[in-house]
């Protein structure tokens, strides 16, 4: 199994923050690249102009999807590789208590509320800027999963075990004092999106779950581009081979139980805890 096999198995087999890293890292390869080829090809291509959220109102309204894909994009490869580290500490604690589909949620949509949070920061400052990265989306994520378990105890190294909350409060408290310092319109979004982590599960305790609009929209896109089943033609026939149809049943719920045990073991130790053979098995039986 080369390279590019592995990654396909690893991006069907993986969770949402799996997939949500992977659609972070493609998009910074395949624009950055897109970017570069025109350059040297005298076109001017600045792709920021088009994903990049602008505080400045009247621009934001020319442009409402920024909205949106300002949480996909980042600006450096130092800033995509940083957030995306948070987002698989951050989406592996969330995911402990919510699924997939809420965790896309929250992501979605805390990543819109730190943007309409820092489109306001234009009315207070006066000052347009442009804002990319999904840090606010990822501190929705967190602080969402602080407020459901505070006291959920972690093991850092040369730290020891400290609670969440304390961990929480560490970075809320880093946004707070770099609020008046530097990237202040960055730092307000993220207090955003934290702001939207708590205000979920708030809802959520009373009985509301905010991101079930987000997942039946995607169930609903999902079905439009699944192919229709066509209902397979009948045919009663006499059972000559009954003992041969056993064997292969038999065959087919062993395959089955492999491939369970396999990922029962991703979900518990992740996809690189696979051996070699696992991952050849379990790529052959997605084929």
């Amino acid at each position: 199994m080369n390279i590019l096999d592995d990654l396909k198995l690893q991006y069907r087999t993986g969770g949402m923050v799996q997939k949500l890293i992977f659609w972070n890292i493609g998009l910074f390869v395949v624009f950055s690249l897109l970017e570069v080829v025109l350059k040297f090809s005298n076109v001017a291509f600045h792709y920021f102009e088009f994903v990049a959220l602008s505080s400045n109102t009247a621009e934001f309204l020319t442009k409402p999807w920024t909205l949106i894909t300002f949480n996909f994009f980042h600006a450096t490869i130092l800033h995509l590789i940083f957030n995306l580290l948070v987002l698989h500490f951050a989406g592996r604690l969330f995911n402990t208590y919510f699924t997939d589909k809420q965790l896309f949620g929250v992501y979605l949509l805390g990543g819109i509320f730190s943007g309409l949070t820092f489109v306001l920061t234009y009315f207070v400052f006066g000052t347009a800027s442009l804002l990319v990265g999904a840090s606010g989306a990822i501190m929705a994520l967190l602080i969402a999963t602080t407020v459901y378990a505070p006291f959920m105890l972690l093991r850092f190294p040369l730290i020891g075990v400290v609670k969440l909350w304390h961990v929480a409060s560490v970075i809320l408290l880093v946004d707070l004092i770099q609020l008046p310092l530097e990237n202040t319109g960055g730092h307000i979004a993220h207090l955003g999106g934290a702001f939207f982590g708590f205000v979920y599960i708030k809802f959520l305790k009373s009985g509301t779950d905010l991101t079930k609009p987000i997942s039946a929209l995607f169930d609903a896109l999902a079905n439009v581009f699944k192919p229709s089943k066509k209902a397979p033609f009948k045919k009663v026939h006499r059972n000559t081979t009954k003992k041969s149809v056993n064997s292969f049943q038999q065959n087919k719920d062993f395959t089955q139980r492999q491939i369970d045990e396999i990922l029962d073991k991703i979900s518990k130790s992740g996809y690189d805890s696979l051996t070699k053979e696992e991952k050849e098995f379990l790529f052959k039986a997605g084929k």
